[in-house]
């Protein structure tokens, strides 16, 4: 009677237990002193239950590799300024060869040894030598290319993830397909345009001087200075309310970049009651945006988002503390949105949306429909064979049953897994399963009961030769659950998660549920005869 008192307050608990994680579920009201101190995660709908979006993405990584190309144009002048060594220019060509011009009295010798120094990863693709000079051209080597394109991939991955996360999706599924694609699923969500709006957002920042050498007629008339260039620019008319766009001409060269940046918030502008988007840059950031605004007082400071000038201030002194803000006609949610790509970085390069569809919740609402359905018709069945062919002893398995339902239900709530359309089909495979081990361990006892065994010897052979039965298939199917998790994606997942729940209970409903009952009723009385 001591070992059925112990096992009879082990399920007694692991039924509470599965009780209070459901709750949450099935009623979402739930009072103050509740959500301070037990689970409240209710059960998650999977895309195909509750409705949302399917995107897979294509991650642009030429484009990096073209960015970081370009970022090396400008490293190596620095580098060629500070060592005194004189050259022509430095040019892109191509996806990443950088064209190199020098006098042809350069001493190459100190060249080469300031290239390997600060620029490992190039490597000397040609060499020319003409009257004028020379020219070099320079490229990365193949593996500093494939490093740059699955780095670009990775970071892009991560700041979509972050940028999901801010957006405020309730289990979101975004993974890596392939060497450049992602694949994203945003159960639930409400505004599909504005989603792909804000994963897509390359939130290149930029701040460059305006070039007041010329005017933007004179530059549209062909008078355009060396490395400068025509930018779209969006202008706010306060009197109006409303937003024109015009041009202005900007030195291309950038003198800080939005990586340096640690926060951005939406704050209301009280002179014009607009939002803007408040920054601030991290302690590097704030000594080069320091630096910039102390040696160009009185110069125009542009600042430029994906190509666009948003305002272009004039620096009237040297501004310390790194904080910038960036104004224009944006509304509250566009405001919001900015903040939110702008905290959660840039991406290092465009994606491009290769798929994208969007499940209703009306289609979501049939597939439950239809799920449960099937779950139920499987389950009575299931339930009438049970007790109709093994009578009372069925109707204990079928106790089990539904208390191994209520354990994958608690079990996917506790770990804030999520429900999917596979996932109801791996719950009806277990309650199949969870019948069979049943079924194993009845059936030994009626062999036991026909070679004149008395009930209570029955039970204990007919559990202890089954169970080493049931242990072996189940956890058989869980290797492979664990197996499909681990290298499937998306619905297969979904499937070995219940699967993987489902055989855990099974298990333990079949072999101490089920035994707690036999135990208590031949232990409490006379038994002459089983139903069984």
């Amino acid at each position: 009677m001591k070992g059925l008192k112990w096992r009879f307050l082990l399920v007694v608990a692991v039924v509470v237990v599965s009780i209070i994680y459901l709750i949450p579920s099935v009623n979402p009201s739930l009072p103050s002193w509740w959500k301070g101190v037990l689970p409240r995660e209710k059960l998650h709908l999977g895309l195909d239950l509750q409705g949302g979006m399917h995107l897979v993405l294509e991650v642009q990584t030429d484009e990096a590799v073209r960015s970081t190309a370009d970022r090396f144009v400008d490293e190596i002048k620095d580098a060629f300024r500070k060592e005194k060594i004189p050259f022509f220019g430095v040019r892109r060509k191509g996806l990443c060869d950088l064209v190199v011009t020098f006098p042809k009295d350069v001493d190459l010798s100190n060249l080469h040894e300031v290239l390997r120094k600060e620029f490992p990863t190039l490597v000397e693709q040609n060499r020319e030598i003409t009257d004028k000079g020379v020219k070099l051209v320079l490229t990365f080597d193949g593996k500093e290319i494939a490093h740059i394109k699955k780095l670009a991939a990775q970071q892009a991955l991560e700041t979509i993830r972050n940028r999901i996360d801010q957006f405020g999706v309730s289990e979101p599924d975004i993974r890596p397909q392939g060497e450049n694609r992602i694949l994203v699923q945003l159960p639930g969500i409400k505004d599909p345009d504005r989603a792909i709006s804000v994963i897509g957002k390359t939130a290149r920042l930029e701040f460059k001087l305006v070039d007041e050498r010329v005017s933007l007629r004179e530059a549209k008339a062909g008078k355009l200075p060396p490395g400068s260039k025509i930018y779209p620019m969006k202008r706010f008319d306060p009197i109006t309310k409303r937003t024109y766009q015009t041009e202005i001409v900007l030195r291309d060269r950038t003198l800080l970049t939005g990586e340096y940046i640690t926060d951005a918030r939406v704050r209301i502008d009280p002179q014009y009651n607009t939002p803007y988007v408040a920054l601030e840059f991290d302690a590097r950031g704030a000594r080069v945006f320091e630096r910039i605004t102390g040696e160009h007082v009185k110069e125009r400071l542009a600042i430029v988002l994906d190509g666009v000038v948003y305002s272009a201030p004039v620096i009237q002194e040297r501004i310390a503390g790194g904080r910038a803000s960036i104004t224009g006609s944006f509304t509250m949610e566009e405001a919001r949105d900015l903040a939110i790509v702008l905290r959660a970085g840039a991406l290092p390069a465009p994606v491009k949306i290769l798929e994208e569809r969007t499940v209703g919740p009306s289609l979501g609402r049939d597939s439950i429909r239809k799920g449960m359905i099937a779950m139920l018709v499987g389950g009575v069945l299931v339930v009438l064979f049970m007790a109709v062919y093994y009578r009372l002893s069925g109707l204990v398995a079928d106790v089990a049953l539904i208390l191994n339902i209520v354990l994958i239900m608690a079990g996917l709530a506790a770990f804030q897994a999520t429900l999917t359309l596979p996932g109801i089909a791996g719950i009806i495979l277990t309650i199949g399963m969870a019948v069979d081990a049943n079924v194993l361990i009845f059936e030994r006892i009626r062999e036991e009961l026909r070679i004149g065994k008395t009930p209570r010897a029955a039970i204990d052979i007919g559990y202890s030769r089954a169970t080493l039965t049931i242990l072996d298939a189940n956890i058989t199917t869980l290797i492979a659950a664990i197996v499909l998790f681990q290298f499937g994606t998306g619905p297969i997942r979904g499937f070995a998660v219940t699967l993987s729940i489902g055989i855990v209970a099974s298990m333990f409903t079949a072999i101490v549920v089920t035994r707690l009952f036999f135990d208590y009723w031949t232990s409490t009385r006379r038994v002459a005869e089983l139903s069984i």
